[in-house]
């Protein structure tokens, strides 16, 4: 995959079916590497799901090596139990990115149609058809949780993505906190602050 540039991976994390896609960019040109769909209706339980989200989305990370991963966030609905669900598969899909070390940002998604199609109330339809000019791919798939994926995955693209980490950095930040002089009280922070504190 190092003729890219970035590669983004995009998640569509559901109960039933959970969407995704992985996006190239080599010099501000996007290439669409895959696109599919996990099915978890028929498994037993929603434990059972929740860690079949974990191994793919796992897998996907090894295989692909993105930079950077999007996820839709879940709507707003009015199941308690159904909006419940939703989140512990889109935790689960981002603790598998997280414990990579991968950043992660999510999109929600009216965020995402907006940034893909001009318009936050447009179709599933409407996106994969926007999809398919931006990305070039001639068959449509066959579910549009797929393309829900990859229009996460272009909307991170096209909203600036996440800024790369300097860790040197980091490295310097930690070690100038990691020194700072600690207080016993309120009382004595607020004495060797006095400019700091209206």
């Amino acid at each position: 995959m190092k003729e890219f540039d970035k590669i983004i991976l995009g998640l569509d994390p559901g109960t039933n079916v959970m969407g995704y896609g992985v996006i190239g960019i080599k010099k501000k040109k996007l290439s669409l590497i895959t696109a599919g769909v996990i099915h978890l209706a028929k498994l037993e339980n929603h434990q059972l799901k929740l860690k079949s989200i974990f191994e793919k989305v796992t897998f996907l990370m090894k295989e692909y090596l993105p930079d950077e991963v999007a996820v839709e966030a879940p709507f707003f609905g009015k199941n308690v139990q159904s909006m419940l669900k939703l989140g512990r598969a889109q935790g689960v899909a981002m603790a598998a990115v997280l414990i990579r070390d991968v950043p992660v940002e999510e999109y929600a998604p009216k965020k995402i149609k907006q940034s893909v199609t001009g318009s936050g109330n447009a179709s599933k339809e409407q996106v994969a058809s926007m999809l398919q000019t931006i990305l070039n791919f001639k068959e449509m798939p066959k579910y549009l949780d797929a393309t829900d994926g990859l229009a996460a995955a272009v909307c991170h693209y096209l909203q600036g993505g996440l800024p790369q980490i300097d860790k040197a950095t980091v490295k310097s930040k930690i070690k100038s906190t990691g020194n700072k002089k600690s207080y016993s009280g309120w009382d004595a922070f607020v004495k060797d602050n006095e400019k700091r504190v209206k």
